[in-house]
């Protein structure tokens, strides 16, 4: 049976390589290097995200951070007091709406991402983690506002379906402005990506990792789990078909309940373990930033560690990728911009608190640099394998702790894609009964393939289709950008007035 696996990982480690090639196109960079002594390359991409990030934040006057406190007082209900007798459509309440979109968020990227950026770019990719998912908040809350304002119902007969995100903002935002095709253009080639999306980072990933926690638990790659990925992806994808057959309201029950769970347990775990080591949290922050702008790391290893970090937050956090829209338009709600604060509160909750627990978990314990150099010299990459190793050698059982964990993380992740995924493919085939089911067998068959292959393929792939929902997705935030300023200006006024009739 050991061959099923490896038949399974030839046939996919092309098919991730043909991905990567087109969607990672790259620059060289003239005299800068690598520790190989190889040209760099730089993915536009990369770039594409990063600017993104910045300019939003810019562009509306560091919303991530001034109305910080505004965008907790959305979520806990403040401002819904007093709308009860508004005519709100929607599915779910503002919680269910962030939880959800965290369950997509808050996965493996948390926790085996980060143990990538630490194993690929070093400690100092980490600060770069960060000041994205900073960054990614703006990015995150304009692509929110414009999902909730041009949701839409698809089917004139069934008024209690929404549907929205990037495949309908992008084509009503070039309609309004009466240049029709682009936009349908657009929103085809993000619903295509995010189908890609959907089926890798958001399903192959998720199941591959949980797969190699699994294997650590049961006796490494002498335990009887270790050539039997197949075996773990077909039961994985039966759980996931029970909970996904049932729609958005069954998929936002489920997260509501699993993400505020997994999360605290994980979060405690790696708190406990930062604390046991809390002398060592000064040198260990310092660590992450020298090696982040050190000079004697070179301009490779800057350059380096500063792709790896954006890459890997993007990744986690998916602030430009358009996903996150798609579960917010289901929200109750007539105000799109106090959504849009709310999915605002993702990419911290996700990328500065949850990715920054990790990565002081794997350098507060130095696990990062055990076995450094052999996975170096093979050019592999080490996953969940890095954080597991960290968080034994302070809590003697851990591994079937974060097993558990990373097992509900890659599950929760899984059902919200196949949502994300399945409302592409209706979009581009119609909202049909038959289309939706088509494509929820599909992901779940994908789920074995996840499971059978190699990290570093999976990993190629994985960022290949969820990286390639940005480049439609940005250009739509992009012309919609005047647009969301004038809804936030008229929101902030009207807000205003009502805390002072108050």
């Amino acid at each position: 049976m050991a061959g099923i696996d490896s038949w399974i990982d030839e046939r996919f480690a092309m098919i991730a390589d043909i991905a990567a090639s087109v969607v990672f196109f790259s620059v060289p960079l003239p005299g800068v290097t690598n520790s190989a002594g190889d040209v760099m390359q730089l993915p536009l991409l990369i770039i594409w995200l990063a600017a993104a990030g910045i300019f939003f934040t810019f562009y509306l006057g560091f919303i991530n951070v001034r109305y910080f406190g505004h965008a907790l007082n959305v979520v806990r209900g403040k401002y819904d007091k007093d709308d009860k007798d508004s005519k709100k459509e929607g599915d779910i309440g503002r919680f269910q709406a962030l939880m959800t979109s965290l369950s997509g968020t808050v996965g493996l990227g948390n926790i085996a991402g980060v143990a990538a950026a630490v194993s690929i770019g070093g400690p100092g990719a980490v600060l770069w983690m960060m000041l994205m998912g900073l960054f990614g908040m703006a990015t995150k809350f304009v692509e929110v506002t414009l999902g909730v304002k041009y949701r839409h119902h698809p089917n004139p007969e069934r008024k209690d379906v929404i549907s929205g995100g990037p495949m309908y903002y992008l084509r009503d935002i070039f309609d309004n402005r009466n240049i029709p095709y682009i936009g349908h253009i657009l929103a085809i080639m993000f619903a295509i990506c995010c189908i890609g999306g959907a089926i890798g980072g958001g399903n192959m990933f998720q199941a591959n990792q949980s797969y190699q926690q699994l294997v650590n638990v049961t006796g490494g790659d002498a335990g009887w789990m270790a050539d039997k990925g197949w075996l773990y992806g077909l039961m994985l994808a039966f759980l996931v078909g029970l909970v996904i057959i049932g729609g958005i309201k069954s998929i936002a029950r489920v997260a509501s309940r699993l993400v505020p769970v997994m999360g605290m347990i994980y979060l405690i775990a790696g708190l406990f373990v930062i604390l046991m080591h809390f002398t060592h949290i000064p040198g260990a922050l310092w660590t992450i930033i020298s090696m982040a702008i050190s000079p004697e790391a070179g301009i490779g290893g800057f350059i380096g560690g500063l792709i790896v970090g954006v890459q890997r937050a993007v990744f986690s956090n998916e602030a430009g990728l358009g996903s996150a829209p798609i579960v917010h338009s289901n929200t109750k709600t007539d105000q799109p911009v106090s959504q849009g604060f709310v999915g605002m509160l993702g990419p911290f909750i996700d990328t500065v608190v949850i990715c920054m627990v990790t990565a002081l978990v794997i350098v507060i314990t130095g696990a990062y640099q055990e076995g450094a150099a052999e996975f170096a010299a093979a050019g592999s990459i080490e996953g969940v394998s890095l954080t597991s190793r960290a968080f034994e050698s302070v809590i003697p059982g851990a591994s079937y702790v974060l097993a558990l964990t990373v097992f509900l993380f890659a599950y929760s992740t899984m059902i919200t894609w196949s949502f994300y995924g399945s409302k592409a493919t209706t979009y581009l085939f119609g909202e049909n009964v038959r289309i939706d089911l088509a494509f929820k067998i599909f992901f779940c068959s994908f789920v074995v393939v996840g499971a059978s292959a190699s990290l570093d393929n999976v990993l190629l792939f994985s960022d290949a289709m969820i990286l390639s929902m940005a480049i439609p997705n940005i250009i739509g935030l992009y012309i919609a950008a005047p647009e969301v300023k004038r809804e936030l200006k008229k929101y902030i006024e009207h807000i205003g007035r009502k805390e002072k009739q108050a």
